[in-house]
């Protein structure tokens, strides 16, 4: 399944548009991320802890919106868009969105 953030895919030709798919999930961290983080923070730099966390939320929502994708007979996404929000303290959810299309055969 292609995903790209543009509205065409290049040497790819669409032929349909299907409509809106998306994939979400929503995450808790640890505590014990929270504290390593909370040190982290102290001292500067990267919080390694919240990037891989958030990086996994990304890949699980990219799936989610894939697989509603396909379900519709999607050949790609396009436009695709990612958000976050904080839903709850200590909890956070990743959202993406794109445009499910379907592309001219043999391209």
């Amino acid at each position: 399944m292609l995903v790209v953030s543009s509205s065409d895919i290049h040497g790819k030709e669409i032929t349909g548009t299907l409509g809106l798919v998306k994939g979400t999930t929503v995450r808790a961290h640890h505590m014990m991320s929270d504290l390593i983080a909370w040190m982290r923070n102290a001292v500067g730099g990267e919080v390694h802890e919240y990037t891989k966390i958030l990086a996994e939320s990304r890949e699980h929502a990219l799936d989610r919106m894939k697989e509603e994708a396909e379900a519709m007979g999607a050949d790609a996404v396009v436009d695709i868009r990612f958000s976050t929000s904080n839903i709850a303290k200590g909890a956070a959810e990743v959202l993406v969105y794109g445009t499910a299309v379907t592309l001219k055969e043999g391209h």
